[in-house]
């Protein structure tokens, strides 16, 4: 994988996407040129439309991104990529065709951006058809050895086995563990030379996936491997790239306090960030503003009670706030206190069922936003009385805190609405890794892979 501002992208996905960007400069190209063949126009100098082509490219990019194109199904099923590029590609189209409606000129034609979509269309399905088809994710995937053969090891396994799985096995070393559970795995006495071994193999890197490291380490062999130019890493490292998530099976405090994360040199990101909530929130407000005082006129006629629904969540530094939403559930929903939604809650109203699949009851929050006590982007946050049991049960909670809570989140992209500890569990290792891994590129990532949970609404409660 690539490290793009402390985020993991895997290889096959950036060549994909570079391939993409340069189709889609062409394919913007062809379509002026189509159609000033058509008016007898000359289409003048390609560098004359640079700026045109790149706002078209990146605007297609970012909607590609948004509705999940590059998602783990983007090089196996080309009925998926069909799907969301048709979505992905007539957005972008209808945002520049509002755009050049807005400022009339010579920029993006709404007969050139017809043109564009359809090429744009063909060109990026043929591109899939090759990279999947001709190369496929086989020829991207990293060789790796595994040092182990316990219930570590086996997670490997079963991770590696997956289609969209950016590495492959090439073999195990049995280390002399008593829970071994790979039976093919090479008893690390049958090696004589491990970093000799590792080269046979045409293993790139090395993986260190010990039940038990005291006294256990082979620190003479992964020095001869290192220093052989293989990439050396141990099990939690590994798993948090490849996965996109802290995993809290295997980790430790010394792993968290020596690995690359939770910089303290972020101040001018986080300037930006706020600078950001404040200009976006106040547009949203605006923009906003008629959607919410109708939705709240419905939330007040489809059920008694106020139309908005106010409640204390934990926020920064764990300090408690007021949280403001439209109501979806009945008056009475929690009076015997808080408690986790469930599907198809019986508490929810006609409106509330509504509102909240397409995500409007949270557009309040654009108001908590503006006054600073949450971000759009960050963990979510959780009501006191499931942060004073979630802290007892899960370790490393309160770290979740250390960022400020959000609209939407790492978590909220990557897993499906959930109402349990064990949901929450699984939760906090993706929130986990937005706090250690915080970047405003991830926060963009973010924010456009959003709009891909609204249009395919994934277990909304």
């Amino acid at each position: 994988m690539v490290r793009l501002f402390k985020h993991y992208v895997p290889h096959a996905l950036l060549l994909l996407g570079l391939i993409d960007c340069a189709l889609l400069v062409l394919a913007g190209d062809l379509a002026w040129r189509l159609r000033a063949a058509q008016i007898g126009m000359d289409p003048g100098a390609l560098l004359e439309r640079g700026a045109m082509l790149s706002g078209f490219a990146v605007t297609v990019l970012a909607a590609m991104i948004a509705v999940g194109v590059y998602g783990s199904d983007a090089l196996r099923s080309l009925r998926f990529a069909g799907a969301r590029l048709l979505v992905a590609v007539s957005l972008a189209i209808i945002a520049l065709a509002f755009f050049d409606f807005l400022i009339p000129g010579q920029t993006f034609w709404r007969s050139t951006l017809l043109y564009a979509m359809g090429l744009s269309i063909a060109l990026l399905m043929a591109n899939r058809v090759l990279v999947g088809g001709l190369l496929g994710t086989s020829a991207f995937r990293r060789r790796v050895l595994v040092l182990g053969a316990g219930p570590r090891a086996a997670r490997l396994r079963q991770l590696a086995q997956r289609p969209e799985s950016g590495f492959a096995i090439v073999g195990f070393v049995d280390m002399g563990e008593e829970r071994a559970q790979i039976d093919q795995a090479v008893p690390r006495g049958q090696i004589d030379d491990l970093s000799r071994f590792v080269a046979d193999l045409g293993a790139s890197e090395v993986v260190l996936a010990l039940e038990e490291r005291r006294n256990a380490l082979p620190l003479k062999d992964l020095l001869r491997v290192k220093t052989a130019g293989v990439h050396v890493n141990d099990f939690s490292t590994f798993m948090e790239r490849e996965t996109g998530r802290v995993d809290l099976d295997t980790l430790n405090p010394s792993w968290l306090i020596f690995s690359d994360g939770f910089s303290s040199g972020r101040a001018l990101s986080s300037v930006a960030k706020r600078l950001f909530d404040v200009a976006a929130s106040l547009l949203l407000l605006v923009l906003a503003f008629p959607v919410i005082a109708l939705f709240a006129l419905l939330v007040k006629l489809d059920s008694r009670g106020p139309a908005f629904f106010r409640q204390q969540r934990i926020g920064l530094y764990g300090q408690p706030f007021t949280l403001l939403k439209l109501r979806s559930m009945r008056l009475d929903a929690e009076a015997g206190g808080a408690q986790w939604a469930s599907k198809n809650d019986p508490r929810i109203t006609r409106i509330g069922r509504l509102i909240r699949k397409l995500r409007i009851d949270e557009l309040p929050q654009v108001w908590t936003v503006l006054k600073g006590q949450m971000s759009f982007v960050g963990p979510r946050p959780e009501v006191p009385k499931f942060v004073e049991d979630l802290e007892d049960k899960l370790p490393y909670y309160a770290e979740r805190h250390m960022v400020k809570p959000g609209i939407t989140g790492w978590a909220q992209i990557n897993y499906p609405y959930g109402a349990s500890i064990e949901d929450a569990r699984h939760k906090l290792e993706y929130d986990l890794y937005y706090a250690k891994n915080y970047t405003p590129f991830l926060d963009l990532l973010i924010l456009l892979q959003t709009l891909r949970v609204v249009l395919w609404p994934e277990g909304a409660r």
